[in-house]
C-alpha cells in the first residue's frame, strides 16, 4: 500500500502549512501591490455552476486549501512510488511540480474580470514566485519526514 493512514495524515499536515503559507504570502504581497494575486488564488470563476455563488473569504481559501491536500497528497505517492530518498531531488521535484501547476493555472486570470491582467509581467512574477515558495516548503517538509522518520526501501 501506497498511502498508509500516517502518510496520508503528514500529506494533509504539509498541504495545510505550505497552503496556508502561500495563502499568506499572496494576501500580504496583494495588500502591498494591489497586484490582484490572492484573488486569483481563490478565484473560482472558470468553474462551472460554482461560478454562480458568491462566497465568503474562507470557503475561498477552504477550496485553495482542498487544493493543497490533493497536491501534497499526489506530490507524497510521487515521493513513495518513484522511492525517492535524496533530500535534494525531494525539494527539486515538489518545486518543479508546483512551478509548472503555478504556470498553467495563472491563464486562469483570463476568465475574470476581477484578476491581474494576463499580461501582467509583475502579477506573473509574484504568482509564479509564490508558488514555488509553496513548492520548495512542501519539498523541505517531505525531505524532513522521508529522510528522517521514515526511510524509502
Amino acid at each position: 500500500m501506497l498511502l498508509t493512514k500516517r502518510g496520508l495524515q503528514i500529506a494533509v499536515l504539509y498541504g495545510l502549512i505550505s497552503g496556508l503559507l502561500l495563502a499568506s504570502l499572496l494576501k500580504f504581497v496583494e495588500y502591498i501591490t494591489h497586484f490582484k494575486v490572492y484573488t486569483l488564488l481563490l478565484n473560482v470563476d472558470y468553474i462551472p455552476y460554482i461560478n454562480t455563488f458568491v462566497f465568503p473569504e474562507f470557503v475561498e481559501v477552504g477550496f485553495h486549501l482542498i487544493v493543497s491536500f490533493a497536491l501534497a497528497i499526489c506530490l507524497y505517492l510521487m515521493i513513495v512510488y518513484r522511492k525517492i530518498s535524496s533530500r535534494k531531488k525531494i525539494i527539486f521535484l515538489c518545486t518543479f511540480v508546483c512551478f509548472i501547476i503555478g504556470t498553467a493555472l495563472f491563464p486562469t486570470t483570463t476568465f475574470s474580470d476581477r484578476t491581474p491582467a494576463f499580461t501582467s509581467i509583475p502579477s506573473f512574477s509574484y504568482w509564479i514566485g509564490g508558488h514555488i515558495m509553496y513548492g520548495y516548503i512542501l519539498g523541505i517538509l517531505f525531505a524532513r519526514y522521508f529522510t528522517k522518520d521514515q526511510k524509502i526501501n
